[in-house]
């Protein structure tokens, strides 16, 4: 009996520690150097450059908000069909 109750404990204790995730180790902190001589800033892009990625940003914004808002449309009809269909079983059962 006591045999079998520490060959159990032990089997317990060997699939636990194999069950846990190993850590991942700590990155090593990387030195990075700036560079001697500083380059010169490119020059400031276009109003309208700037204005057209904004409206293409705008635009993707607008779609995915079309599509979360369709998709929000699609869940409530399924929770009214759900709904109608507990109310149903419900009725039925009485």
């Amino acid at each position: 009996m006591k045999k079998s109750l520490l060959i159990i404990s032990l089997m317990a204790v060997a699939l636990a520690a194999c069950s846990k995730k190993e850590e991942a180790p700590a990155a090593p902190a990387v030195v990075v150097e700036a560079p001697a001589a500083a380059a010169p800033e490119p020059a400031p892009a276009p109003a309208a450059a700037d204005a057209a990625a904004a409206g293409a940003a705008a635009s993707v914004a607008a779609s995915a908000a079309s599509d979360a808002a369709a998709a929000a449309s699609t869940a409530a009809s399924a929770a009214s069909t759900a709904a109608s269909a507990a109310s149903a079983a419900s009725a039925a059962a009485k």
